[in-house]
């Protein structure tokens, strides 16, 4: 048969369920792959698998393959069941409850349990039937997922982790009930002492319900830390989903009816009134007004609309009535084509990630063999059984991968809880991979160097005028009346500088589309307009350092004559200048790249130091510059606070949002900055190394633990209790190397050289 030309392949998502490891993963991408032509791409954090397929495959049959896995699957259901999605988070939140009560009253049966066992001074009399009492439920009911994950695992011929943690916890409480019921070990006063060679004491046997409760305990512990840690990974989906308009008014014939956004087709006209979000794509046919773009394209000047403008869905308008023609609805908009950008980004799958599922294909059977192993040699050494039967669980116990399991979510958590008190929130681990040799940094402009809002920067009055004071309340006064942005920006600013003058009144108010707004006040004609015509030579020199400064001039002329030229724009934080010196520090080169125009973006590099200026960049051009920039072999970080950043936050090596941006921003990114102060992105950038360095020095414990103890446990020199006691010493050290995370504090040093 003719292989299918790379035009011809289809790519779908699955929602995969009931993996637990990356054995899980490896197992459903071999499955898939088994099928003419199609390869898949499993990421084990959000549960999603993304196949590239040729036609003749069907979902269906995708769907059925996965299944035969021993896993479920199903295609994901569109963003705008708004219904569906609110029933399967109750059902997450359900579920995860659920873990939350296994773990606690697992807890509490198994930790006197572990005392009493690991604590010979502690056993009083009959006090291993007490443990047995207790571990009981403990192997059964608390290890109960393992064991059914287990089974469904062997029904397919597959081992997971899952089969390490069950057999460990069977063979463990199974010995242990031998031993109390026919080994001798449930006489009264029987006590266990610690023993390095496994082996019968006077003929009665050890008891190991330590190793089955603690196993239990420890891989729940870990896996409820890692559930956490990786919760809210679609965010960045769903809150696009929230963003769309869900209803919209639909004006035909004269007259107007509200109907769904999804019944909304090109060509129809709807209506957008101050401050409700367009619909969607289309070209204004009515009515003039100032539409704020910044959280779609990141232009920090409103956009002045007129009949014929083009304006784009989910754009705020912030003046007056507009009558809309829709353009593209659905899947062609331009924030459908933002949502598709971070399905794609979120689709990769990590190095670290797609190394760990390649060992763990083969990690399981390896230790299962061992486990076999060891009991055959032993039994044909002449070895007692019970020396044979422990050697053999104490492989299985000694291997269990708490530590693996523990390692990674619990620096998270260490590291979410410090960089909470830093104003920094570290979301997973899959980006910090990129930080290893992250140089380049791109930034977003409005929002997150500068302010992110309209205000007044500079005030320069006609010498022996009317005075500054005087100018900025009668300025004040005119725009109270005004809806648009550099209206407001200008009424704020006069309310903040002459906080104990109430404004005088305005009568004759008139807005001048376009121009400005103009008013009586105090019995004079005061008006803020756009610059036109002569002016006084002050105001000139003043009109060519805004443009220079890519601030927007505001004219003010009481009577016809020009008193004062204000000057509004986005002003550059405090806090960028230190910031981006930092970088440079810290090795990272800073790119600019915005959705506004040259002349600011350029303005604002200039006053910081950064040579590289990007404009005019689209959602899907910064994107590119992230793609283009790793294609380069750069390992990129960006840095960005509207949904115009969400596809270049997602594809980025490091997605960094600013706190007080957009939530879409926040979900598609891996570090958020809550303060929304720039100048701690460095110490963002900083805890997210060393984040990631405790994460890969636990990874090299828990590695290394495994390869002595297995050898140690293979020889019998390890008894299941000593093992599990190695096992919890080395969930606890991984643990304790994670904790550090939490008094972890930016040095003030570093805040004026590298570190």
């Amino acid at each position: 048969m003719s292989a299918q030309p790379a035009t011809a392949l289809l790519t779908t998502d699955l929602a995969v369920g009931g993996m637990t490891c990356a054995a899980c993963v490896r197992r459903v991408e071999k499955k898939l792959a088994k099928l003419d032509g199609v390869t898949a791409t499993v990421n084990l954090a959000t549960g999603r698998a993304r196949v590239t397929h040729p036609p003749h495959v069907s979902p269906e049959e995708l769907v059925a393959t996965v299944q035969t896995a021993g896993y479920t699957a199903a295609l994901p259901e569109p963003p705008e069941d708004h219904e569906r999605a609110r029933a399967e988070g109750d059902d997450e939140a359900q579920g995860a409850r659920e873990e939350r009560e296994r773990l606690v009253i697992t807890a509490l049966l198994a930790v006197p349990v572990l005392v009493l066992s690991m604590v010979p001074a502690w056993q009083f009399r009959n006090w291993q039937w007490l443990c047995f009492v207790l571990a009981a439920p403990v192997a059964v009911w608390g290890a109960w997922p393992f064991h059914l994950r287990a089974v469904r695992g062997l029904r397919k011929s597959a081992a997971t982790m899952d089969t390490l943690v069950s057999l460990g916890v069977v063979a463990s409480f199974s010995w242990s009930a031998y031993a109390l019921f026919l080994g001798g070990a449930g006489q009264p006063g029987m006590r266990m002492p610690f023993s390095l060679v496994p082996s019968a004491s006077g003929g009665v046997a050890h008891i190991y319900l330590e190793a089955a409760v603690g196993v239990t305990l420890f891989v729940l512990a870990g896996r409820f830390l890692e559930a956490r840690a990786r919760h809210g990974t679609g965010a960045a989906l769903r809150s696009l989903a929230e963003l769309a308009v869900k209803e919209v008014a639909v004006r035909e014939n004269g007259v107007e009816r509200l109907v769904a956004v999804e019944e909304l087709r090109a060509g129809q006209v709807f209506v957008v009134r101050p401050g409700e979000r367009v619909a969607t794509d289309g070209q204004v046919v009515d009515g003039s007004s100032a539409v704020d773009l910044s959280l779609v394209t990141g232009e920090s000047e409103p956009v002045e609309v007129q009949p014929g403008a083009v304006v784009v869905g989910g754009a705020v308008n912030a003046g007056g009535l507009l009558l809309v023609r829709a353009t593209a609805v659905g899947a062609g908009t331009r924030l459908a084509g933002i949502t598709r950008l971070v399905t794609e980004a979120q689709a990769g799958k990590a190095k670290a990630q797609r190394l760990a599922d390649a060992v763990a294909g083969v990690f399981v059977p390896v230790v299962l063999a061992l486990a076999v192993t060891a009991l055959g040699f032993w039994l044909g050494a002449g070895a007692d059984p019970q020396a044979a039967v422990t050697a053999s669980v104490a492989v299985l116990v000694v291997a269990c991968p708490c530590a693996l399991g523990l390692a990674t979510p619990t620096a998270l958590m260490a590291a979410t809880g410090r960089g909470a008190q830093l104003g920094v929130l570290v979301s997973g681990p899959q980006a910090l991979e990129g930080l290893q040799h992250l140089d380049t940094v791109v930034l977003d402009k409005t929002g997150t160097l500068t302010s992110g809002h309209m205000s007044v920067s500079r005030v320069t009055p006609v010498p022996d005028g009317l005075g500054k004071e005087a100018v900025v309340r009668l300025a004040g006064a005119v725009e109270q009346g005004s809806e648009h942005p550099l209206g407001r920006a200008i009424t704020a600013y006069a309310r903040r500088v002459l906080p104990d003058r109430a404004p005088p009144e305005v009568s004759g108010f008139t807005a001048l589309p376009g121009r400005g707004v103009r008013g009586r006040v105090e019995g004079r004609l005061v008006e803020v307009l756009s610059p036109d015509g002569e002016l006084p030579s002050t105001l000139k020199d003043a009109l060519s350092l805004a443009e220079a400064a890519a601030h927007t001039p505001v004219l003010v002329q009481v009577d016809g004559v020009p008193v004062a030229l204000i000057e509004v724009g986005d002003v550059v934080r405090p806090g960028s200048y230190r910031a981006v010196d930092r970088l440079r520090r810290l090795g990272v080169r800073p790119v600019l790249a915005t959705g506004d125009h040259e002349a600011p973006a350029r303005a604002v590099a200039a006053a910081l130091g950064i040579e590289e200026v990007h404009a005019r960049c689209t959602p899907e051009g910064k994107a590119d510059l992230v793609e283009s920039l790793r294609k380069q072999g750069h390992q990129v970080a960006v840095v960005g606070d509207g949904v115009n950043d969400a596809a270049a936050l997602a594809g980025a090596d490091l997605g960094i949002a600013m706190g007080s941006g957009t939530d879409v921003a926040i979900g598609a990114a891996d570090v958020t900055l809550m303060r929304g102060d720039i100048e701690v992105l460095a110490d963002a950038v900083r805890l997210a190394r060393r984040t990631l360095g405790t994460i890969r020095v636990n990874l090299v414990w828990a590695f290394g633990y495994n390869a002595v103890t297995v050898p140690l446990a293979l020889v019998g020199l390890l008894n299941p209790m000593l093992a599990a006691a190695a096992m919890s010493l080395s969930s606890v050290l991984v643990v304790v190397n994670s904790l550090r995370l939490r008094t972890w504090r930016p040095s003030p040093a570093a805040r004026g050289r590298a570190r």
